[in-house]
């Protein structure tokens, strides 16, 4: 038992440290009147729920919700769905395959400001290379601004956040189409199923467990997303790609009011460990992949 104890202190303390702690402090401070001037003179008021009632009295969270919902819905289908098919693809054997992956993972690998940044110069009015690209073939007649149009700043800003998640869900999906035995499809191709049918009765249903995990690292991911949507737009124009992430990030060190901040923080955890239970709950009722079988 002190062995069992010993190997697992070191886990334990860790978690408490560096997860437990700043969890039960960003739940204090968001029960207090926390600004610049606290970190002084240790004055913080207690003001209970005021905070998270201010918070969403102010207009930008219905905004924020919003952005946050449409950008991880869109984020997640077309990370998920391009990501699957790349997989699917990949699984022919064909010249340089292995080479068209290793490229494909330079999204992934790249720090995100990187991709942020190079994003930001794709998506430039004046001489962005997406412009310039569709300029010269014709299909539109001025400029479009990409970053700084309240229409078109959000989903800009979705495209390239799919642009970062995609190799990540192939690379995952990959591996998951490795591990389903090729006698299978061999079985199916016999008894007269054509692509679409073995896609659907036997790649999709073993899948599914890893779709599972997939689909839910790339929600908590999505839901915490800043480094692209700072680099590109700030939260801005007009708030246009303020999600609840950026909006904490300034009330916190912008506005300097950190118990505001700590309040939104908060309801981003409450709102991505909400959507795991459910998803969870609904993988679990829709009952266990069928198992697999033996020659």
């Amino acid at each position: 038992m002190a062995a069992r104890i010993g190997f697992l202190a070191p886990i334990v303390v860790y978690l408490a440290l560096f997860f437990g702690y700043p969890l039960a402090a960003n739940f204090t401070m968001a029960l207090r009147e926390y600004t610049a001037a606290s970190f002084y003179t240790g004055d913080a008021p207690f003001v209970g729920l005021a905070n998270y009632a201010e918070v969403m009295g102010d207009p930008v969270f219905t905004t924020a919700l919003s952005n946050t919902a449409v950008f991880t819905a869109a984020s997640l289908f077309f990370q998920f769905g391009i990501g699957l098919a790349l997989a699917v693809f990949f699984q022919r054997h064909f010249p340089l395959n292995g080479v068209l992956r290793s490229l494909l993972l330079i999204p992934w690998l790249l720090p995100l400001v990187v991709s942020g940044t190079v994003w930001r110069w794709i998506f430039d009015q004046q001489y962005g290379v997406l412009n310039q690209t569709l300029l010269g073939l014709g299909v539109i007649d001025s400029a479009v601004p990409w970053l700084s149009s309240t229409a078109m700043a959000l989903p800009s800003v979705t495209v390239a956040n799919i642009w970062v998640g995609i190799p990540f869900n192939m690379v995952i999906l990959y591996g998951g189409l490795q591990s389903i035995p090729a006698h299978l499809y061999e079985a199916a191709a016999l008894d007269g199923a054509g692509p679409w049918q073995r896609f659907r009765h036997v790649t999709w249903p073993l899948l599914r467990p890893v779709s599972a995990v997939v689909l839910m690292l790339g929600l908590v991911y999505t839901l915490k997303v800043f480094d692209v949507i700072m680099v590109l737009t700030q939260g801005g124009p007009a708030n246009a790609t303020q999600t609840l992430t950026t909006w904490s990030y300034s009330l916190s060190f912008g506005e300097l009011d950190f118990g505001l901040g700590a309040a939104v923080g908060n309801m981003l955890i409450v709102i991505a460990l909400l959507f795991a239970v459910l998803y969870l709950r609904g993988l679990h009722s829709s009952g266990p992949a069928p198992a697999r079988k033996g020659r």
